[in-house]
């Protein structure tokens, strides 16, 4: 039998093997199923942080008209490389600030 000293270690080098970085759609173990959105970069006159336009689109239960409905989100931008027009993939995150959750995978599209 193991003790919980022997398992405990057994738990934490598996964690220390894991990879930190988490791809679009995949699952990790520490990290778990986080959302993925594509969004229009609206702002980014803040440092290390733009402003994305979500865009999404439902069905009215009555009359079966498709909405758009628009929610703006604060995402981390490390490098500040995106720019107002752009495309983006965004990643759910832990809470960075008050109001950031987000943070930029990728620039799918630049602005023109």
């Amino acid at each position: 039998m193991t003790s919980a000293a022997d398992s405990e270690q057994v738990r934490s080098e598996v964690k220390a093997d894991a990879p930190a970085e988490q791809k679009p759609g995949e699952r990790n173990d520490d990290r778990g199923l986080r959302k993925t959105r594509e969004g229009l970069v609206v702002s980014d006159k803040m440092s290390k942080t733009i402003v994305v336009s979500l865009e999404d689109r439902v069905k009215h239960p009555r009359y079966s008209k498709v909405i758009r409905r628009t929610k703006k989100v604060k995402a981390h931008d490390e490098n500040n490389t995106a720019g107002p027009g752009d495309r983006v993939l965004l990643m759910e995150t832990r809470p960075l600030s008050a109001t950031k959750r987000w943070r930029l995978v990728q620039i799918l599209e630049k602005a023109k």
